[in-house]
Parts: C-alpha cells; structure tokens; sequence
C-alpha cells in the first residue's frame, strides 16, 4: 500500500491537490490505482484505490454523477489527467469532489498515467520491503527476548516498543500472564476467557474503555490456549498493526508451548517425588536431591497441603499455575505436583506453626480472587525434615478430602482440626479404608439394587439424624414400622445393629471410608 500524499510528495509526477477531502485522506493507505473512463465506473472499482481519468466521460455524464458513482465504489480518490485540449480540471468535477468530500488531484499534460502507475508500483514495494524489514526485525527481537528468558511480558514489550499499544496475555482461566500498558479488571479477564471457549473465537470482545478490543488467538486449533488482546477494536488497528500482532501471536504460541511443555517435564518429576515419599522406596539422600531441584531445602522445616477446587470442574494445572505464583510472589521455596484429584504442595515453613493455619486461608483467598473458583485446603502439622513428610502428606490429603466432600464448612482446615474418626481413617491407606467400606456396605448395595429397598440411604439418613427415628421416618416419607423393618434388615445383613451404639460406631466408619476413597 501507499499514499496519496506519497504520491504528491514525488516532484516528478507534478501532481496538484485541489481538494484535499476529509482529515487524513491524504495520509490513509491507497490499495492500488485504476485508470477508467467509463461513466458508471464502480463496478470494477475496488474500495480503497485511486481512480486516474482524463474526463471522457463527461461528454455523456455529470460530474456529480460520475463522483457519486465512485463515492459508491469507496474510492481512495481520483486523480484527473490534464491533456492538450483541457489544461485546467472542469469546475463541475471540482465542485462535485468538494460536496462529496472525494479527494481530488491533477496531474499534469506532461506526464502521462504510466508514470503514476509506475510510482505507485514502487511505492508499494517500498513500502512492502518497509514491512517485511520490520518483520524480520521483530522476529529478530522476538526470538532474542523469548530464547533469552523473556517470557510472555518480554515478548509484549518489544511490540509496546514498535506500535505503543496497549496489550495482555490472557488465558483460558481468565488470568493475565503479561500486561503492558493495561491493567485488566477480573470481569474482563473472564469475558476473554469465555470468548476463547467459543469456536472459532470472536476477533473482537468488549471491553475497555473504547468500543472493544482485539483478540488474537495463541495456541491451539480451534481452542486456543490464550489469546493476546489489543485495547483497540479492529476497525481501528490497520494492516501493519494486524500484520505485527499476528505475528506476536505466533511467537507467543511456541513461548506457551514452551512452558507447557516445561510444566509437563516438572509435573511428572513432582509426582514421581510425591510417589517416592508416599511409598518410602526412596533413598534419604534422593530424596533430598530431588527437593533441592526445586529449591525446597530438605532440611528446613517443612509444611504440605493438598488444595482442589470444591464442586467445580477445571484445569488442574490452571490451579497449580496460580499456586506457584502466589508462593513465587510471597517468596516461599515450595515444589507443587498436580494430581487427578488435588495438588500437593510441599513448602519450607520458617516462621511459627502457629501463623500456618492463617497464612493458608488467605492463600486460598488469593488464588480464588484470581480466578481460580472455590478452593479448598487441607494441610499438615509442620515436618521438621523430609524424613517426616510422608505422614504430613498423608495427613494434607485426608483433609483436602474430607473437605471437598462437604457441600459447605470451612474452605482451609487443619489434619489436626479434623474429627477424631477422620484421624485415625486417615492413617490407613486405600484398600484397607475400600475393604472396610465394602465389607459392610456390599450386602446393602447388593440387596438395594436387586430388590430396591434403599437400605444404604436410610442407613445414612438415620445415622445423619443421630438415630432419631421419627425425623429419619419424615425424611424418608415412610412409616416408622417401615424404618424399624429396614433398620433390622441392615443388622441381619451386616452383622452390625444400628440400634447400638458399638454398631453405629461401625457403620459409621464404612460410610466415612466410601467418602475417602469413592471416585
């Protein structure tokens, strides 16, 4: 593309302004030149291109008509030839611009259309070259900054530098890894991370404070990673702006893919480390190094949690992205191992054990404010060294688990603040926790699904109500003798009569023992 100003600048061309046409006419891009005499021109028009005529349509056709005709077509302009028998440009066609706000120039008897189509043939090459120099430089910095350690916020600055616009990475959990020239408000990361569910993603979403913002999409087909979003709607970004974001975009796309892959390499390191704690195969001094591999000193004393989100679906990794920058912002060497039911997170904790439980409940206010939904955490005492972290593993789990069950109560809770049948479950491991569930729950299951009876739902009811049996009988909408037949039906089953308290006690715990180790 080129300019008509370009064009006027070139003194060999000789080409005069006589209407000049809106603010900015002169300096916006010209697509190309289409030299016509036909009176109703537009159908071969395209929008954008400056029109070269020497006016022999004006022994048939107004000028006004003529200018309408190209207004229509959305013409850059029109460039009007001077020839030997007209040496000025018709009034009419003059006037008819100026209504019409068309720029109007002349070109003079001299210097025939060629040399404009020549001009403009190099103008736009020049001005292609500018844009592949620019390109290739971009790319250039691009890769510098991103090879170099740069990351996302790296890559966003290089692209402040050259266009001085305002932009953000944001990700399909509504988080913003790179801002520059913006701060986004959370209902906006969320409506860029509801718009990169659709498929395809809109070009264009709004927020901001002008009509809307610009999205270019990174990673992914059809369901991108991220997006990168320029504070500007689209109409008002013009082809080297588009041109330049693009090609950030694709950057970006091999900077996330970069770290995914780099998260996936230090997930399954984290896991395998949580694996060898659990089953207390590792050697001490494996162990050791392969905390220190994550600046975690074994030594030091040391706290776990286990944190998930409660009775939400979600990317576990988006989770333990913003847990990792929430212990990286408040400086806490900790090693993070995302699981299919929770994230471990293992920490050196320096400060008194009493401060754990209160530092843990604002952290997990910290991660839902950004976006993560309902959180939930469960940790441990403090461990004084690695050798100790198997129970405190254990222990973090449990209460995550516990937790997550519970439709509602606290969001952060302690092994220790469990119930004391919580404690003592939580120190068996899963099958023995799934063979005492089975042992007593299976007869009852069996009997529910082969006859209907419901014995295992009036078994929970009655134990919910603490064996009271004229609430357990109105929540049921049955009678009481219906009650005390099922009631004598699970004993017989079971062995186990829940009229006791010693029964109870049993019953109860197969329940709480299905609870830990159900999907």
């Amino acid at each position: 593309m080129f300019t008509m100003r370009a064009l006027v600048e070139a003194r060999e061309l000789r080409l005069v302004v006589l209407v000049p046409g809106p603010p900015g006419a002169l300096d916006a891009d010209v697509d190309w030149v289409h030299n016509t005499e036909l009176s109703d021109p537009s159908p071969y028009v395209g929008p954008g291109e400056l029109v070269m005529t020497n006016g022999l349509w004006s022994q048939g056709t107004p000028a006004v008509d003529f200018v309408a005709n190209l207004v229509r077509a959305r013409a850059a302009g029109v460039v009007f030839g001077l020839r030997d028998s007209v040496r000025r440009t018709p009034p009419d066609l003059v006037d008819a611009c100026r209504a019409a706000d068309l720029p109007l120039l002349e070109l003079a008897v001299e210097v025939p259309f060629t040399a404009l189509s020549h001009a403009a043939a190099a103008a736009y090459a020049r001005r292609r070259q500018g844009t592949l120099e620019a390109s290739v430089r971009r790319a250039d910095a691009l890769t510098d900054v991103i090879s170099g350690g740069g990351g996302t916020a790296g890559a966003l600055r290089v692209i402040r530098r050259e266009l001085d616009l305002p932009l953000a990475v944001v990700d399909r959990a509504g988080r913003a890894l790179a801002q520059v020239g913006v701060r986004l408000a959370e209902h906006e990361r969320t409506t860029v991370a509801v718009a990169l569910t659709r498929r395809p993603p809109p070009l264009e979403v709004p927020i901001g404070s002008e009509r809307g913002a610009t999205l270019f999409p990174i990673g992914g087909f059809g369901a991108p990673a991220a997006a990168l979003v320029c504070f500007r709607p689209p109409a008002h970004l013009g082809e080297f702006e588009q041109g330049a974001l693009q090609q950030a975009a694709h950057f970006l796309s091999l900077e996330i893919a970069r770290r995914r892959a780099e998260q996936a390499i230090e997930n399954r390191f984290a896991g395998e480390l949580v694996d060898m704690i659990l089953s207390g195969m590792g050697a001490p001094h494996e162990l050791t190094h392969r905390l220190e591999a994550f600046g975690v000193d074994a030594r030091a004393p040391l706290a776990v949690c286990a944190l998930a989100r409660r009775g939400t679906d979600g990317d576990q990794q988006d989770l333990a992205d913003a847990a990792a920058e929430a212990f990286a912002s408040d400086g806490v060497p900790a090693v993070l191992a995302p699981g299919s039911r929770d994230i471990v997170g293992i920490l050196v904790w320096r400060t008194p054990e009493t401060e754990l439980g209160a530092w843990f409940d604002r952290f997990a206010a910290r991660l839902e404010e950004a976006g993560s939904g309902p959180v939930i955490l469960g940790f441990s005492s403090v461990a004084a060294g690695s050798s100790q972290l198997r129970t405190s593993l254990v222990e973090a789990r449990q209460a995550c688990r516990i937790l997550m069950r519970q439709p509602s109560g606290p969001r952060v809770a302690s092994f220790a603040e469990l119930p004391s049948y919580a404690a003592l479950l939580g120190r068996l491991d899963a099958p023995t926790l799934r063979r005492m569930a089975d042992g007593l729950l299976g007869p009852l299951r069996e009997q529910d699904a082969a006859r209907n009876t419901h014995l295992e739902p009036t078994l929970r009811v009655f134990l919910d109500q603490d064996a009271q049996f004229a609430a357990t009988a109105e929540i049921l909408f049955v009678h009481v003798n219906t009650l005390r037949k099922r009631l004598a039906r699970i004993r017989d089953l079971t062995g186990r009569d829940p009229l006791l308290t010693e029964g109870r006690v049993d019953l109860f715990l197969a329940l709480q023992a299905d609870m830990m180790t159900g999907p």
